[in-house]
């Protein structure tokens, strides 16, 4: 990017418009707790959650426009509707832990729920914190698309003045959301797989998930970074989950009719699943150090900008004011002393409760960075916050173990320290995404801050109440709660289990290791990122292969402007359209998937137009949306003579 070119955000930073009103700040803290409590919900049966930014953008634009409010309260309700969504995100990964780990049974006690607050609110504030000093590095770093932050500002934007885009972009919002339901009705199957055997061995392939939205993140991130994230999906599946498979299962006394499927599914959980907890371990610590004097100006940036504001010489720009430095400060110390007391009473030994404290800084620091960064690339959708919450658990396990923690009150205080972090690590990749989208839109950054801060207390003090209903009634019903049938919780599920075998020496360290050493081979080969590498072998294949095929219909659209030689303008032109379309097909699957969770969640049975639906229909709607996103784009590239538009803001 030249040093000459300014970034101009939607909303001059000289425009004084209404931002954080009590009426913005109402929708959005509604909106917080109704989104928080529907993906709770979701991630407890299903292990995902779905991304509030999208609902919490439409919803909140609508409920604006009708109050005559402007487009920087949409943006604020929007900011602080999200944030519900990583609250949740931290409970349902971490608090049933403590149940399935045998802490808290019963489930609920007056303490537990206090803790539960404390923990959800301390990890929220402390990822703010950390955002604080974080957010000009990252917001204004160019290497980073922050697609879905593109596509919430581009929803704002194409609703506030009726341009030709905006039919694009909600048209393709109903198209998102008429191929999603047309999935939960089971007209065609989202997913395929089949065993493929191989001599004496077996290969689990998959289909690409049929989803709009992960199509439309692989477009807007381009052919190479989905590329990069494809390719750890080839690696656990291609390679490991089979040659682990073939070794540990193999054997000629094997009945004809073993189930290889569900047997590869089981190893990539059990094996492949740590070492790429290993990989992500070095792609951390690789990231943070490439971000190493980023981060260091970002800081001094913030340091120098008290000292002039203090001596009067210095006047911020509106768009560019976060929290100041010294309540930043305030803010990490306060929260340091509240961690320490929840630690204690977990472990009941004040110099545990002192490293387990240090240990959450650093590891809440270090996560909040890489959530950032990977947000930045592959949006909050697809963030796996569980996978650096769990890089989290295993240093804190040897950390306790190390001190001589043992039992119980060795296995709460690790699940103590991964709680913080985790929530630390949701907030800042979901804050960092709606900064980013602020800035695109013009917003203030000190007030989308503040107005999280109060979104994070809101949230963390109602979300033990839908966990506990959920985990009661499972139980009234004849289930068993957190990690039986009903709630299998999976990334709860894992925690315990790791928490529990680390302490009692039962952990198989041999498979992080392994991890590490393969991010370490990533490094020396000059992988671009080895993090995002480590996160495809981590995340389904069918999310990664979906993101994929994003990525090449983008790559067919940049060969289509070469071969066509459009000039700058219209390839902008291309580039502006295929965007919208892009978003609007991730807003429209994330609006109506948060409405068929509602569907599950008050068991609304649903019409099946197939019981056994065939993926041949699904392979149609697939190059649909191929079609759709190459020739549309393509078609409204104008005339070489056309004036250029104004870029879609990155």
């Amino acid at each position: 990017m030249s040093e000459t070119k300014r970034f101009v955000p939607f909303v001059s930073p000289e425009t004084s418009m209404a931002e954080f009103t009590i009426r913005a700040l109402i929708i959005g803290l509604i909106l917080a707790v109704v989104l928080g409590a529907a993906n709770a919900y979701l991630g407890l049966k299903a292990g995902m959650t779905i991304a509030a930014t999208y609902p919490a953008a439409v919803i909140g634009m609508a409920l604006i426009k009708i109050m005559k409010g402007s487009i920087l309260e949409e943006n604020f309700t929007r900011t602080v509707g999200s944030i519900g969504e990583s609250i949740a995100a931290g409970a349902i990964f971490t608090l049933p832990a403590f149940f399935i780990a045998g802490i808290w049974v019963p489930f609920f006690t007056v303490a537990n729920f206090l803790i539960s607050v404390a923990i959800m609110i301390a990890g929220g504030i402390l990822g703010i914190m950390f955002v604080a000093l974080l957010r000009r590095v990252m917001v204004e770093d160019v290497e980073l698309p922050f697609p879905e932050s593109v596509a919430a500002a581009e929803i704002h934007k194409a609703g506030r003045h009726g341009t030709g885009g905006s039919k694009f972009l909600f048209s393709a919002m109903g198209l998102g959301a008429v191929i999603q339901s047309l999935g939960q009705f089971k007209l065609f199957a989202t997913s395929w797989s089949k065993i493929i055997t191989v001599g004496k061995g077996h290969i689990l392939f998959r289909s690409p998930d049929v989803s709009p939205a992960y199509i439309g993140v692989g477009y807007i991130i381009g052919p190479r970074l989905a590329a990069l994230n494809f390719s750890g999906g080839v690696l656990a599946w291609g390679l490991l989950a089979p040659t682990i498979a073939f070794f540990k299962f193999y054997n000629s006394d094997m009945p004809m009719d073993f189930d290889w499927a569900t047997t590869m599914v089981q190893v990539w959980k059990d094996y492949v699943r740590p070492i790429a907890i290993g990989g992500m371990l070095v792609g951390a610590a690789y990231t943070l150090w490439r971000m190493r004097k980023s981060l260091a100006t970002g800081i001094s940036r913030s340091i120098s900008d008290v000292k002039k504001a203090a001596t009067g010489d210095f006047v911020e720009i509106r768009t560019e004011k976060d929290i100041s430095f010294n309540w930043i400060m305030v803010g990490i110390l306060g929260t340091a002393v509240a961690t320490f007391f929840i630690y204690n009473y977990f472990a009941q030994d004040i110099v545990a409760a002192l490293v387990a404290t240090v240990v959450m800084i650093v590891a809440g620091f270090f996560f909040a960075a890489v959530s950032g960064y990977l947000v930045g690339i592959i949006g909050s959708s697809n963030n796996p916050i569980s996978g650096l919450t769990l890089s989290t658990l295993v240093v804190a396990a040897i950390l306790m173990v190390a001190l001589g923690m043992k039992g119980d009150a060795g296995v709460a205080a690790v699940l103590g320290v991964a709680a913080v972090v985790c929530v630390a690590a949701a907030v800042a990749g979901e804050m960092l995404q709606d900064l980013k989208a602020g800035h695109i839109l013009g917003g203030t950054p000190w007030k989308m801050q503040i107005g999280d801060i109060i979104g994070i207390i809101v949230a963390a003090s109602v979300m033990f109440i839908p966990l506990l209903i959920l985990h009661e009634g499972d139980i009234k019903s004849g289930g068993t709660g957190f990690g039986g049938d009903a709630l299998p919780a999976p990334q709860a599920s894992l925690m315990a289990i790791l928490s529990k075998g680390i302490v009692a020496g039962q952990m198989d360290w041999i498979l992080i290791f392994v991890g590490m050493l393969m991010g370490v081979g990533f490094i020396m080969m000059n992988v671009k990122s080895p993090m995002l590498v480590s996160v495809g072998m981590y995340l389904p294949l069918g999310t990664t292969f979906a993101i994929f095929v994003g990525g090449l219909i983008k790559g067919i659209v940049e060969r289509i402007d070469e071969k066509k030689k459009f000039n700058e303008a219209q390839k902008s032109r291309v580039e502006n359209t295929g965007i919208l379309i892009a978003a609007g097909l991730i807003a429209g699957e994330a609006l109506i998937g948060l409405l068929f969770a509602g569907f599950a969640f008050w068991e609304v049975p649903l019409l099946h137009i197939f019981a056994e639906p065939s993926f041949i229909i699904s392979l149609i709607v697939i190059g649909f949306i191929g079609w759709l996103l190459v020739r549309i784009p393509v078609k409204n590239a104008g005339k070489p003579d056309d004036p250029a538009p104004p870029h879609v803001s990155m």
